[in-house]
Formats: structure tokens, sequence, C-alpha cells
């Protein structure tokens, strides 16, 4: 497939931006326009680049494959221009990703066997802790954190939002005083994070609805959503957790509706590093692909 490089650098900044409007600003031109030029690209290769919604523009499958030779041009680009020899577009060596126990569980696994099934040479170490992972002393190469630091020298970049709900299994629900309300829920046992253990503000979900009582707790949100899943009680999932999720519903969802963040953290040091910066940007593509297509499921 050959493409103009206008094309390509049109492309790249709408998948890096998820949006006609963010892209247009450092392209420099109005949305529309680039919606148009978009649209021709995808009748020239005869594919379904992005998948468009009022919460944006997400890369299908065929745009993330678009995606790899896109930056595999712009970094040709870069070093053609800077005067240096063109290394292979394939990622190898090893990079090690810290990432809290949901992502590591239910986003990672499928993202990174995708992307090393690409790159055979990359070898993926994904260390999943409920807590926030130290680059300053190198503890991972990369980390996804459920809130943006605003200390240290690190490179921090919005990955995706995503949403949670209150859930339950279905045969918890049958045996159990029904739910039409949040108000509902002191008769009920509540699942959730052992209060003390909570590494993140973002991650007190329960707060809000006056739970004072987590009668099952576990500092893993996998745990969680297991304990769930065996009929143990009602708690907060995450939509994208779900489908994995069998027998498990959500419940009062027009009264709570959770919507968080993941965010991509880089040292700053590695900002020169191409070789990360391209893992960064696939990673980030397939995760904001991957989540969409599970909460499209829940």
């Amino acid at each position: 497939m050959a493409h103009n490089w206008d094309d390509l650098r049109l492309f790249l900044a709408v998948a890096r931006e998820q949006s006609l409007s963010g892209a247009g600003k450092i392209v420099r031109l109005d949305p529309a326009t680039l919606g148009r030029r978009m649209a021709r690209l995808e009748q020239e290769l005869e594919a379904v680049l992005f998948v468009k919604s009022p919460q944006g523009y997400a890369l299908t499958d065929a745009g993330a494959q678009l995606l790899e030779r896109a930056l595999a041009a712009e970094q040709a680009m870069r070093l053609a221009t800077a005067g240096v020899a063109l290394p292979s577009d394939r990622l190898t060596g090893q990079i090690r990703i810290g990432a809290p126990d949901g992502v590591a569980n239910f986003l990672l696994p499928q993202v990174c066997a995708g992307i090393v099934a690409e790159h055979p040479g990359l070898d993926i170490q994904i260390v999943a802790l409920p807590r926030v992972f130290n680059l300053s002393r190198r503890e991972a190469d990369m980390a996804i954190a459920v809130s943006a630091p605003d200390t240290g020298r690190l490179m921090v970049q919005k990955v995706t939002e995503y949403h949670l709900h209150l859930a339950a299994a279905e045969r918890y629900l049958a045996r159990h005083p029904a739910i039409g309300r949040v108000s509902d829920l002191r008769d009920h046992r509540i699942v959730g994070y052992i209060p003390d253990m909570i590494f993140d503000r973002e991650l007190d979900y329960l707060a809000d609805l006056g739970v004072s009582r987590v009668g099952l707790a576990s500092n893993s949100v996998s745990v969680q959503a297991h304990i769930i899943q065996q009929g143990g009680g009602v708690g907060v999932v995450h939509d994208f957790a779900l489908p994995f999720l069998p027998g498990v519903r959500r419940i009062l969802t027009d009264d709570l509706r959770l919507q968080r963040a993941f965010y991509l953290i880089r040292h700053a040091d590695d900002r020169g590093n191409q070789r990360l910066r391209q893992f960064s940007e696939l990673l980030t593509v397939a995760l904001r692909r991957e989540v969409g297509v599970l909460e499209a499921k829940a």
C-alpha cells in the first residue's frame, strides 16, 4: 500500500488525537476538510479506518494496521532528514510495562499479544501491581495509571476514558431483595477495595454512594470482579471487564455511571528514545481500540 506522506501525516494526527477538531489544530486544517481527507483515504484503500462516534474517532483493525505503517514512515522521514541510516521498523528487545491489575488482567494480555505478533523480536513484560509505579527508580520502562501525576520528571499522555457501573451476578440478584435505587444497597453485601489500601483517589468508587461497610474486600480489582461473579455481592465493575464475567450484569445504570481515564507515563529522560516512543504509540492506540470494543459488548 503506497500512500503519499501528507495523507499519512493527517491520518497520524487523527489517530493520535481521536478527533477531527484536535487533529485539525495540530495539522492546521479545519475539521470538515480533515474529515473529507480521511474519507478520501478510506475510499482509496477500500477500508474503514475509523469508527466514528460522539466520543471521537477510534481506529478499526484496518486503521491499526495502517498506523504501524504510518509510524514507520514517520520515523523514516525523521531519520532521513537527519541523514541517519534507516533501521528496521520491527521493534526488538525488552520493554517492561507497569500497570494496575485491572488493566493487566483484562486489557494488556490481548493488546500485548497483538503487538508481539507483529514484532516477534520484542519481549514484553507486564508487571501487575495495585500501586503507583516509581519510574524514577526504573521499576518499568513505562506505566499505566488512573490519574496523571503532577510531580517528577515525567511525560504523561492520556490514553483513553473508560466507564464503570454497579454490577452483580444474576444468581445473587435472584436470591436477594430487589435493587431499584441506590438507597437499596444498604440491604446488600458490598464488594470493593480494602479502604486503607486504595492507592489512588480515583479508585474510591464507593465514597459518593455513602457506603460505609465493604463486606467482601480486596486490593485487587480482578479479585473483586470474580467475587461478584461468584455471587458474593454488589460492586463497581469496569465495563471493559464485563465480557470476561459471564453471568454478571450492570444494575442502576441510570443512577451511577462512573467515568475515569488511563494515562501512559514515561520518564522524561526517554523523550528521545524512538523505540519506546514507537511502542508507546502502538500500545496507546491498541488500548483505546480494545476498551472501545469491550465496552460495546458490556
